[in-house]
C-alpha cells in the first residue's frame, strides 16, 4: 500500500450531468464541484483519483485497477448499484475499504432504490447530504486507509466473498 493513501473516487452513469439533471434531487453543483470537495477533504493526506463513466464495463475495469493501486474506494455506483451483479463481483475482489456514496438518500426514494448490491460489500455508506456526502465519504476513506485491515472492514468482506 502506498505511503500516501490513494483514494479512488468512482462515479457511475449520469453523474456527468450533475447540476442539470433533476437539480431538486441532486442539487446544482457540478461533478467538477464534487471533485474539488473531494480533493479538499483529502487535503495533503491523500491523493484522489476521480473518475466518472456511463459504461458499466469501464467502471468495473476501474474497480479492478483499484484492487492494486488504491488504498480505499469511494463509489457512487448510481443506477448500477441497483442492477449490476458484475459490479458486485468486481467489488468482492477488493481487500481495501469501500465507502458507498450517494448524493440523495436512496432509502427515502422509490422502492427499487432502497437496496444496492454495493451495500453488500461496502465498509460503510454515506448518503443524503448532497455533495457533502462525498466530502464525508473521502474523510472516512482516508481514515480507514490509514487504519489496520481489521478495522477497515476488509476481514468482514473476505468472509462474505
Amino acid at each position: 500500500m502506498p505511503e500516501t493513501p490513494v483514494i479512488y473516487v468512482l462515479n457511475g452513469p449520469n453523474l456527468n450531468l450533475l447540476g442539470v439533471r433533476e437539480p431538486e434531487i441532486y442539487g446544482r453543483e457540478t461533478l467538477a464541484d464534487v471533485q474539488a470537495l473531494c480533493e479538499a477533504a483529502a487535503g495533503d493526506g491523500a491523493k484522489i483519483v476521480f473518475r466518472q463513466t456511463n459504461h458499466e464495463g469501464e467502471l468495473i475495469d476501474w474497480v479492478q485497477q483499484a484492487r492494486t493501486e488504491a488504498s480505499a474506494l469511494v463509489l457512487n455506483p448510481a443506477g448500477y448499484g441497483h442492477t449490476s451483479v458484475a459490479l458486485l463481483d468486481a467489488l468482492k475482489t477488493l481487500t481495501i475499504p469501500i465507502v458507498e456514496c450517494h448524493l440523495s438518500n436512496p432509502a427515502a426514494r422509490e422502492r427499487f432504490r432502497h437496496k444496492t448490491y454495493v451495500s453488500l460489500v461496502a465498509t460503510g455508506v454515506v448518503s443524503g447530504f448532497g455533495p457533502q456526502s462525498y466530502e464525508l465519504a473521502v474523510m472516512a476513506a482516508v481514515r480507514l486507509a490509514r487504519s489496520s485491515p481489521e478495522r477497515s472492514g476488509s476481514a468482514a468482506r473476505s468472509s462474505q466473498a
